[in-house]
């Protein structure tokens, strides 16, 4: 134990620390708080409670954060492979995520994103994302203090912890709405409300809807106040007015808690969205930029070893402004919808040239710039295409649209697919697509039809994506049920609560019955398990595949098919990719001769045959003489 004297000595240093990194960034931090809220005091009141914070925060965790200021790039190597899942659907709560933690590791599992856990209304919860209460777990999947103990035991096994943080609005049962609907100003403040039916119609001129058939309009009467507040996701989350200081003040306390938890990995929940100025779309706007800007210093002060991963399913040029800078940085990590949304485009044309151009605009951003790459997530599928760019191909964006649903509802395109459609809005026929990767790639279908050929087929499809996504820089994310080829659960229809959400077609619980034939080199489970793991491996292994490697793509004189480049300090790497089912050739020019990584076979570069769904991942080597 410490005496007096030496405590007082470890408290000096610790305050050291934090004034150090406070003094490097409070003029940036004031300037800009300043600027937004023009509040000597509320500033005042934040530097005091990051003191809190901090003072407040775990010694293993401060010296991860040392550890990680020192290493910067600890998060940008090849070793890391993510896995999304709710703890309700992997293993009923927090403590049977922490039980399992010896199979995500046996999975390569070092990333561990944790689908939303915080306290929700039942029946009203969006999948978790209308907040009750930000410092409370819903009493079905534990306590503070278990998500404390798991991410303890994660970080013993070199396993980060990634949390979802809803940042745009809570639900209408947190204790602000509660307050608001009894006509308290200060907490109708921290919302838009208005009682004018004339503002909210302006508002939505020009502020397009996010999802028309869940949330008609922008915003929902409050029947206790007799105002409109805005709603724009559902009518039961109301919106945050981060133009008042307290929201923003509360909602980085609120984020500083979860990261004393520790959270290593916080995603901010529709960060596009969260500064509203009528006359706009209200999406983008600067001051969100301002505020992402602010909560990076906040948290290099505070918790340095925490990285902000924002949630910007927008085209590419709408979602690298959220990268900041190099020299001001916003946002750590981003998602790679986009490429995400190209690949299944790929699938279902059978032509990659879309793919590769996406491929192309990702690879000429700075190489600081870190994506988060996945085939699957939790949420629909939308077809933010760059229609464009395929319009020179005489494809029409709205045709083409209704195409890719009925591909993988399996109705169109010689499709062996099996989805469902979400958010269907009749008025512009636009809709989206749900279903698990192993649906969308014909295993469903081949399996209840008992047919070999087809269930081989569909499994070197699903293997084929996955090792393109494992091509990519950045950080590979597999959502839970991937890694055996987990199919659709239709189970959520016999559920009032979810019935009308067809998200949960993918979102099923984790079968451990079909876990335990991996095993099996036979099975459906042990031969996408086996093969996973072994580009998991290779990727590993190979400093090519590094995030700061140089990458780009060949022409391979095929449509069909996609070769992607890897270069990093005198080691060379090729992926070549047959997007279609039927054999395909790819040609090259470039000559020389490349070591096969899956079959160990010398490959001439030059004219290579893939069956239907065929890779190669080749390394170049020299000849012998």
């Amino acid at each position: 134990m410490l005496d007096g004297s030496e405590m007082s000595k470890k408290m000096s240093k610790e305050t050291k620390v934090f004034d150090d990194r406070l003094s490097e960034r409070i003029d940036e931090l004031r300037w800009l708080y300043i600027e937004l809220y023009e509040n000597d005091w509320m500033f005042a009141e934040l530097i005091g409670q990051m003191g809190v914070f901090y003072g407040d925060r775990g010694e293993d965790l401060k010296k991860l954060d040392l550890y990680r200021e020192e290493h910067r790039d600890w998060y940008k190597k090849n070793d890391k492979l993510g896995m999304m899942l709710y703890a309700d659907r992997f293993s009923k709560n927090l403590k049977g995520v922490k039980r399992h933690l010896s199979y995500l590791a046996e999975a390569g599992v070092n990333v561990l994103h944790l689908m939303p856990f915080f306290d929700t209304p039942k029946g009203e919860s969006d999948g978790g994302f209308a907040v009750k209460d930000f410092r409370k777990v819903r009493s079905d999947l534990g306590e503070m203090e278990d998500l404390s103990d798991l991410t303890a035991a994660c970080h013993r096994r070199d396993i980060c912890v990634c949390s979802d943080f809803v940042m745009n609005h809570t639900s209408d049962q947190h204790e602000w709405a509660l307050k608001a609907k009894t006509g308290d100003g200060e907490y109708m403040s921290r919302y838009y409300f208005f009682d004018n039916e004339e503002i909210t119609r302006q508002y939505d001129e020009t502020v397009p809807q996010v999802f028309p058939s869940t949330a008609p309009g922008n915003f929902s009467w409050v029947e206790e106040v007799n105002h409109f507040v805005m709603t724009r996701f559902h009518g039961y989350q109301w919106d945050l007015n981060y133009h008042n200081p307290r929201v923003f003040n509360e909602m980085v306390y609120n984020l500083l808690y979860l990261a004393n938890r520790g959270v290593d990995i916080i995603r901010l929940d529709a960060v596009p969205y969260i500064w509203k100025e009528l006359g706009t779309d209200c999406r983008n706007l600067l001051q969100v930029h301002t505020i992402v800007r602010l909560i990076r210093l906040i948290t290099e002060i505070v918790c340095p070893g925490v990285l902000l991963l924002g949630e910007v399913v927008m085209e590419p040029e709408q979602v690298v402004p959220y990268f900041g800078t190099v020299e001001k940085p916003e946002c750590h990590m981003l998602y790679n919808v986009t490429t995400m949304a190209s690949v299944w485009h790929t699938v279902a044309t059978r032509d990659a040239r879309l793919l590769r151009k996406q491929i192309d605009t990702v690879a000429e951003l700075p190489k600081e710039y870190i994506f988060l790459n996945y085939l699957r997530c939790h949420d629909d599928i939308g077809w933010g295409l760059d229609y464009g760019f395929l319009a020179q191909f005489g494809i029409e964006e709205a045709a083409h649209k209704k195409y890719l649903n009925d591909y993988f509802l399996g109705i169109d395109g010689y499709s062996n697919s099996r989805g469902e459609i979400y958010n269907d809005d009749p008025s512009t026929g636009d809709a989206r697509i749900c279903g698990t990767t192993a649906s969308f790639c014909g295993i469903e279908k081949a399996v209840s039809e008992k047919d070999e050929k087809a269930i081989s087929k569909a499994i070197d499809l699903d293997v084929m994506l996955h090792a393109f996504m494992l091509m990519q820089s950045g950080v590979p994310v597999i959502y839970s049920g991937d890694e055996i080829g987990q199919q659709n659960d239709y189970s959520y229809k016999n559920d009032p609560e979810k019935a009308d959400d067809s998200r949960y077609l993918h979102r099923g619980k984790f079968r451990w019955d079909l876990e335990k034939k991996r095993a099996s080199g036979k099975s459906v489970e042990g031969r996408l398990f086996g093969r996973l793991r072994e580009l998991e491996k290779i990727r590993n292994k190979h400093k090519a595949f590094l995030s700061d490697a140089d990458v780009w793509t060949e022409n391979a004189a095929n449509e069909s098919i996609l070769c992607v480049g890897r270069y990093h300090d005198g080691e060379k790497i090729y992926g070549v990719f047959n997007f279609s089912e039927n054999e395909k050739t790819a040609w090259f020019d470039n000559g020389g001769a490349y070591r096969d990584l899956l079959s160990r076979k010398l490959v001439p570069m030059k004219e290579i045959k893939l069956e239907g769904y065929e890779f190669r991942i080749l390394m170049e080597e020299s000849l012998p003489d």
